[in-house]
Parts: C-alpha cells; structure tokens; sequence
C-alpha cells in the first residue's frame, strides 16, 4: 500500500517553508502541497480579488448581491464565486423575474445620472425613481440570454432544488426560443445567432461616426450585423442545459427538442464559421466590415467555445495549436489575445487599447482550462505558471494588459479574468467537476502530475451548503494515490499518471479492480466509473 508521508496543512517540512501562518491559503478552493505555498496563495489572491469586487445593490424594496452590477459579469465570476459565496442567485432570481414579454433579460442596473439607460430605446430600460435607478439592457448585447441559463446551471449545483428548477425553466427556455426567433437576433437563413458589428462579445458596435461607439448600444435599421461565433457556442451550450434540465423533470419529448436544436446550431457554427484551424471573428452580413482579414482575426471567444463543448478533441486541439504559433510570431509578452490580430482603430480604440488587441486574463484562464482538458496539460500547467508570475510582479489580477505586460487596470472588472483562472485551477488542474448535485456525481480528472508537487492536499466544494471535496494525493516511484473524501456516490474517473508511467494494478479501497487506459498526447491515463459511498474512496495506481 502506498503510504501518505506527511500531514497537511504544515508550515515546515523537510526543511522548506511550505504553509502560511495562519493558513491563509486555505478556502474553497485552496491548495496545500508539501513544497512551497505557491499555488495556494496564487488561489487566495484570485479569491480574495473577486471578493473585493462583491457589493450590493438595494432596487425596488429588493437587496442583492452583485460582482458586478451587470449580469453578464456577475455570471462571468459566478463560475468562481459558487464556491464561496452565500448569496449566489439573488441578483439572478430579479433579472429572471424582470424577464421581458418576449423572452428578452435586462442586463444591467445603474444610477439615474449615469447614461446608460439614454444609450437604447424606452422598450428598453426601467426606471425606479425612488431608488435613483435604472434597469437597462443594451440592446445589442447578444450573451446576456445564454449567461443567465449558464447561471441557472450554477445555482442548480449548489442548490440542487427541483421545484425551483420546474418554476425557473419555463422562463429560460423562453429566452432562447427569443434568441433563435427575433429577427433581431437570429439570422433564419443561416441558422446561427447574430449582432451588431462588435469586437467579440463587447457591448460596443462599430460605426463610422465614432461618436456612435460609445453612446448608442441600439440595433438601428442602418447598424452593420454580423455572425459571432462565442454568441453561437453559448447558446448551444444553454440548449444542451435545458435538455439537462428536462432530463432531470422527466420532461424527455423536451430534452431531445433541446438536443437537435443544439446539434443543428453546432452544424451551422462548422459550416459557416470554423475557418479549419479556429473559429472566425465575425462572419458580416451585408457589409464589409473594416478589412479583408476577419476570417484569420482570432477572438477571445474561441477560448469559450472549447469549453462550452462545442468542440471535438481535435477542434480543440487546433485552436490550442493556433494560440502556440502566435505565442512564437507575436511581439506581445503572451498570446492571451482579446483579439489578434487588433483593427488600426475600432471607433475610438486603437490597436492594443481595451478589448481591440489588449492582452486578458479571462482568456488565459479559459485557454489554460482547456488546454488541460485536451492533452496539452503541460501548456495548460505553463499558462498557470506565467499568470503566477505575473500575480508575484503585480500583487493581483487586473482586467487587460498592454501588449508589452503592464496592467491596463481601467475599464472593466478584475474579477472576470481571477474567475476564469480559479475555474482552470478546479475543473482543469484539479479536474473536479460537479455532474450533479453537490457533487453527487463527480467528474475526477486531475493533472497534478504536470506539476512539481508529488505530495498535496486539494480541497474545494460549496461554502453556502457545507458540501466538502477534500483530495489528498502523492506519488511515489512505485504509484501513486488519491483519497477522495467527497459526499459522491459516483465518481467518473479519468486520472492522468506521470509521463512515461503506465498502470499495472488500480486499487480501489484496497481491493483490485479491472481499468481502461487512454492516451492523449504524452500522457496515458486510467479509466475508471466508481460507485462511491458518498464519504471516503482510496484509488491507488501501481507503476
């Protein structure tokens, strides 16, 4: 049997500085290693960055927690804040209760005297004079419907709460027929999702008269539209969690309507907009956009699309590859592109300025996501690392960087980016991924071999529900082993081994067991669906 050597949390072991005083780098989730407390405290910065962001908004006799006071940041950062947060659905519940008669959310909530609300159409905006506040949704935005049945699949985690769930549907099914029906937002003849001309999923649209950028966010009769390819992911992956969602009412006639909606989007994404390596910027419709380069222009979106599971291992395998050769032919310090390459100008926002050409932590973190998911688990390992680095430079997270490493700390939330690589760290690192309920069933596929650790402790879960992931590994020249302590009764295990190593025995709480093997890329790893019981498992793999 492969024995554990030391105990965690520690301060010192074998002469090195390992742990913090007071075991600051401790929460959900958080990291504890025998070597150094690196990547914990890389893990507290990102959480501690999202929590200074966590404020409140007090609207119509109703008080909510926001990071931000817009839904589609504040469901950017719940991938991360689910962990720790208690309110995580009550900013959701007023943009679902606020929904429009055609199945359309508002976005965001602001202060009378800020101009957003004058930026679009009465249909568009609520005012709530007492509150000094308006509810608003810029109209162009094309993300907003997909993010919020995104967010539904969160809360469901956490939550686990079915008749909830049977209240909430109708609305979010509602919102995605609105997306795949108003000519406004879905172009029939193509079958794919459409906007205004924009830089990726930005809320800005481009016109000639550049005093339009920033004030007007309305689909006008003469506004330039366009196909965008991460709006056409999201939605795919919102029609996949409302066939989810029907599977788990028994709602199957609905689930499998869901699914060829899905498939059939996918087929148009591939016909219309996959360039054979990645995923164009923007496909126009009916106008010439700024250049003759849009469909070699790689977006950010790409990056999501992987993880929305839109894309095959080899889809995935070619974006990551194209995001590598522009790390080796790219002036700027990482290919963590907003957009590469950026337009000479796109309204006021010249190349490299903001989200046209800037360098984002959202983007590494969905890249390094998967990267860890696709057989480039070093390389995902490598993103981490860089970012680490960067964190030890700065003291935090910021929102964009110039192209040549500094912050560009204006312009959008920091926490967005610290979301994206925490969600890396948990569910492509750590390979912990809930596939029910409070993890009931888990998805287990840790790549802890690509690091330097052969001893550590990783724990994560829901803080609001007490629900506890605790993992202890370590690897020896003889094997190594995981102990799983998590409420899970099935446990979908894909475990990376060492490079180089192959399993000759899987010990399951000490008892052989029969294993598959697999392989991508460099590293082979074991196979296995174990029935749990829902406290304690010990999987050992023998070298």
């Amino acid at each position: 049997m492969i024995e554990f050597k030391h105990k965690l949390p520690s301060m010192n072991i074998d002469g090195k500085h390992n742990g913090t005083y007071n075991n600051i780098e401790l929460g959900f989730p958080s990291v504890l290693t025998t070597d150094d407390p690196k990547l914990g405290l890389f893990l507290r910065t990102l959480r501690n960055n999202i929590s200074c962001e966590r404020s409140h908004i007090f609207i119509d006799g109703k008080a909510m927690m926001v990071n931000k006071n817009w839904i589609r940041d504040h469901l950017h950062v719940m991938k991360a804040f689910k962990h720790f947060e208690h309110d995580i659905d009550s900013f959701w519940n007023f943009i679902v209760d606020t929904q429009r008669e055609d199945g359309q959310f508002y976005e965001l909530v602001k202060q009378m005297d800020d101009r957003h609300w004058s930026f679009v159409n009465e249909d568009c905006r609520v005012f709530y004079p007492d509150d000094n506040l308006s509810l608003v949704r810029l109209e162009l935005e094309a993300d907003v419907e997909y993010l919020v049945v995104e967010g539904a699949r969160h809360i469901y985690n956490v939550n686990g709460d079915k008749e909830w769930l049977k209240k909430v549907l109708p609305r979010l099914e509602k919102s995605i027929e609105y997306m795949t029906s108003d000519p406004k937002r879905w172009n029939k003849e193509l079958g794919l999702v459409i906007r205004p001309f924009t830089i990726d999923t930005w809320d800005f649209a481009y016109y000639e008269d550049k005093q339009r950028v920033g004030g007007d966010r309305r689909i006008n009769p003469d506004t330039p539209m366009s196909v965008m390819h991460g709006d056409n992911s999201g939605v795919y992956d919102a029609m996949n969690t409302l066939a989810y969602f029907n599977e788990i009412l028994g709602n199957c006639e609905k689930a499998e309507y869901w699914k060829f909606k899905a498939e059939k989007l996918r087929e148009n994404m591939f016909k219309y907009l996959w360039n054979g390596n990645f995923f164009m910027h923007q496909y126009h419709l009916g106008h010439k956009g700024l250049d003759n380069i849009e469909s070699e222009r790689l977006s950010l979106s790409n990056t999501y699309d992987m993880n929305r599971g839109v894309c095959n291992t080899e889809q995935c395998r070619s974006i990551i590859n194209e995001y590598i050769t522009r790390r080796e032919n790219s002036k700027n310090f990482a290919e963590w592109f907003s957009i590469d390459p950026p337009y000479e100008s796109f309204g006021r926002h010249t190349a490299g300025n903001y989200v046209n050409g800037a360098i984002s932590p959202f983007t590494a973190g969905e890249l390094a996501k998967a990267a860890f998911n696709n057989g480039f688990e070093d390389y995902g390992w490598d993103i981490i690392q860089r970012f680490m680095g960067m964190v030890e430079r700065d003291g935090n997270v910021f929102f964009l960087y110039w192209p040549d490493g500094t912050p560009q700390p204006e312009g959008g939330p920091s926490s967005w980016g610290s979301a994206a690589l925490l969600s890396a760290v948990d569910e492509g690192l750590a390979g912990i991924t809930d596939m029910g309920v409070r993890y009931d069933k888990m998805g287990f596929s840790p790549k802890f071999p690509v690091t330097c650790y052969t001893e550590l402790r990783y724990i994560t879960g829901y803080e609001k529900t007490n629900t506890v992931v605790d993992v202890r590994l370590i690897i020896t020249d003889a094997g190594m082993r995981y102990d799983i302590y998590a409420p899970s009764k099935e446990i979908d295990a894909h475990i990376m081994l060492p490079k180089g190593k192959s399993c000759s025995r899987l010990i399951i709480n000490g008892v052989d067991h029969p294993f598959e093997t697999s392989c991508i890329s460099e590293y082979s790893y074991v196979d296995k669906k174990i029935y749990a019981n829902g406290k304690y498992t010990s999987v050992e793999i023998i070298f």
